[in-house]
């Protein structure tokens, strides 16, 4: 089944690129040409651009692909507000993790954010803030929110955060919490928000590893009804952090928590200071936050974004990708915590001058008809969220969804992960009543923003099920087959590589470069090595197929485990499933499945015996896992991915050596798991 909707932010966007298609730039001098990407369906297939349109989707990309200055240069002029021109659109070189954009320039990016539209309209909402408490939504006006903005950074000042510091931001998605990350732009301070949730030695790594002056926190988080601690958290963590001076601690709640000698009421403090604070102009490259994200070995790595190029690209995205238009209300219901909610709670609506949801609580409380009794009081516009919190709602079924009104919805996301038919069919024909047009996007944490979604496109173009599809402008994905070769032509599968820089990629790894040169550049030179495994269909279409390393070769056959994932999850009892590969005497490999079930699922080994019918009758019989487990839930970090690893160290009898676990939603499932393995092999044994 495709989709069909129209592609309306393209036409926008040729707003200020119209008249310039078909005039190549040369590059700025001292930039070596651009790779351009290659004919066919590998890339943006600049062998048509002589069959397209002046103005069209098509023309868009080969001229981002092949001419990026021509193409990002006037964009960032026109989006952004510049202190001082940029004097060079882009200077990038893969082979030494070279990034730079919009050279020479400067700008401030809370300026970017608040003080434009504060003078165009300042009181119109930039947030709402859906508490966990339901039903009692806060609107901050743009107006507020840089008085509050410019409170926190004078505080910052006053305790001694200077440009270039470093300061830890842990608190749960709150209007205080946009504001001491957009404090912290707005005085040239580095942020690093760090996921409420984590624990106190998490905690102490990030903030060590940082080398933070300051953490900001509240006295108490609240999430799903459930009160968490997070001072006394911060006050375990800061007994290892030398660098802390201070401790910035707001109120979410009435309780009275322990103040010590680092510790500063901030709301008093706040009170005290003026709610002008004058913006540190900042060149383009400098650095705006960084955010940490788990390594499959060692210590989580912080991932650098600066200023210019990933404000722009966060923006762009945004506006196109979602279609937002003036007025519309954006639904994120990421955590501030994750690079999603940087860019799309935080940064990229709020630079479009948009109005942005901010949601505390959790998609089932106080029950599963949350996130829709949500869209319907607040008319959200566009929803955006993960495949995981989807599976998990269509569990409750139907009923919490068509309950409430949400003809308001005009555009849905998915992001996280490769969403599975079921959850797309379930989301684009329930939630969406088969009418918004669904987007299932693929990006990173180190790509900034996201780099492949069925929009921008043509208009009117198809949507498929559960595929990303088109890379967005600039972005020329190639797939490289085992020997560092591209792949040519379609119904294609490779490792997933962008042969060209695009703006919003991260820049280094803080404090470790050649870190970032060996994850991301090394193994295939030349390229960005996304980790991703990817299939191209014959229309140059784009399936993510998961990470690399899950993709099992069974008997020869290369197979991405998130194609037996996807043919399980079509069985009606079965919400989640995760499948790895473990050594085989005989295949090389084999693929062991852990599966969760409905309540109503019955007999579970009836069950068991399905799914291996079904998928060697969707995929093929060598496909069909020699092993599957039944368990109560999955092994996943708290922005909802499953730790695949960890199930891998469980079966190859690793349990001593599980490596980073900080991420990990509840430790516990752990020993779940490790009891149900024990219990099924001892059922086999029996058998035997």
């Amino acid at each position: 089944m495709a989709v069909h909707s129209l592609g309306r932010g393209v036409g926008r966007l040729l707003g200020s690129l119209r008249g310039r298609l078909g005039q190549p730039v040369p590059p700025p001098c001292g930039v070596s040409a651009p790779r351009r990407a290659a004919s066919g369906p590998q890339g943006s297939a600049p062998a048509a651009a002589a069959a397209a349109q002046p103005g069209s989707y098509q023309a868009l990309s080969v001229l981002a692909a092949q001419e990026p200055a021509a193409f990002w240069g006037p964009l960032a002029r026109d989006t952004l507000v510049w202190d001082t021109p940029y004097h060079t659109v882009w200077d990038c070189d893969f082979s030494s993790g070279k990034i730079g954009w919009f050279l020479g320039g400067q700008l401030n990016v809370s300026v970017n954010c608040l003080d434009q539209h504060v003078q165009k309209s300042p009181e119109s909402v930039a947030l709402i803030w859906e508490r966990d408490e339901p039903g009692t939504e806060v609107r901050i006006t743009y107006r507020e929110l840089l008085e509050t903005t410019c409170r926190l950074a004078n505080t910052l000042k006053r305790y001694g955060v200077h440009r270039g510091d470093r300061v830890a931001i842990y608190m749960p998605v709150s209007p205080l919490a946009v504001a001491a990350m957009l404090a912290c732009a707005r005085i040239g301070a580095v942020h690093t928000v760090v996921f409420a949730g984590f624990s106190a030695e998490s905690l102490a790594g990030r903030i060590n590893d940082a080398k933070c002056k300051v953490v900001i926190t509240f006295n108490q988080g609240l999430r799903g009804g459930r009160v968490v601690e997070l001072k006394k958290i911060v006050d375990q963590a800061v007994k290892h952090c030398p660098t802390v001076q201070h401790v910035l601690v707001a109120h979410r709640t009435d309780s009275k928590v322990h103040m010590g000698d680092l510790d500063v009421p901030l709301e008093q403090e706040m009170a005290k200071e003026d709610p002008v604070c004058a913006p540190e102009s900042m060149g383009s490259e400098d650095m705006l936050f960084m955010l940490y994200t788990s390594g499959s070995t060692g210590m989580p790595k912080g991932v650098v974004h600066t200023q210019a190029g990933y404000l722009l690209y966060a923006a762009l995205t945004h506006k196109f990708v979602f279609d937002h238009q003036p007025g519309d209300i954006f639904g994120c219901v990421a955590d501030i915590g994750w690079i999603t909610g940087h860019s799309y709670v935080v940064y990229g609506p709020l630079c479009n001058g948009a109005t942005s949801v901010l949601f505390e609580s959790t998609p089932v409380y106080p029950n599963a008809g949350r996130y829709w009794e949500t869209v319907e009081r607040l008319k959200i516009n566009q929803f955006y969220g993960a495949p995981t919190a989807i599976r998990l709602l269509l569990k409750y079924g139907d009923g919490w969804v068509k309950k409430y009104d949400r003809s308001s919805l005009r555009t849905l996301g998915s992001v996280g992960e490769p969403i599975n038919y079921e959850a797309w069919e379930w989301l684009h024909r329930v939630v969406g009543d088969s009418r918004c047009t669904l987007v299932d996007t693929w990006w990173q944490t180190e790509t900034g923003g996201i780099c492949i979604a069925p929009r921008p496109s043509e208009e009117g173009a198809e949507i498929l099920p559960g595929m990303a599809m088109r890379p967005f402008f600039g972005i020329v994905p190639v797939l490289m087959d085992e020997k560092g070769s591209a792949i040519e032509g379609g119904s294609v599968s490779g490792a997933l590589c962008i042969s060209q820089a695009w703006p919003g990629m991260a820049r280094t790894i803080y404090g470790d470069h050649q870190r970032f040169v060996d994850a991301y550049f090394k193994a295939y030179p030349g390229y960005y090595f996304t980790g991703d495994g990817a299939y191209r269909t014959e229309s140059g279409y784009y399936q993510i197929t998961g990470r690399m390393d899950d993709v099992i070769n069974i008997s020869g056959h290369r197979l991405g485990t998130a194609e037996i994932e996807d043919a399980m999850a079509d069985h009606p009892v079965v919400p989640e499933s995760a499948v790895i590969g473990y050594p085989h005497d005989i295949k090389g490999e084999a693929a062991f499945a852990f599966i969760v079930l409905k309540d109503s699922a019955g007999d579970a080994d009836m069950v068991v015996q399905e799914i291996k019918s079904m998928v060697a009758t969707k995929i093929a019989k060598y496909a069909v896992p020699d092993e599957i487990l039944v368990v109560r839930r999955l092994p996943k970090t708290r922005s909802g991915k499953v730790m695949r690893r960890l199930l891998r160290k469980i079966i190859t009898g690793e349990v001593h050596d599980l490596g980073d676990t900080s991420t990990l939603e509840d430790p516990s499932v752990i020993m779940e798991i490790l009891h149900a393995y024990q219990k099924y092999k001892d059922k086999q044994a029996a058998a035997k």
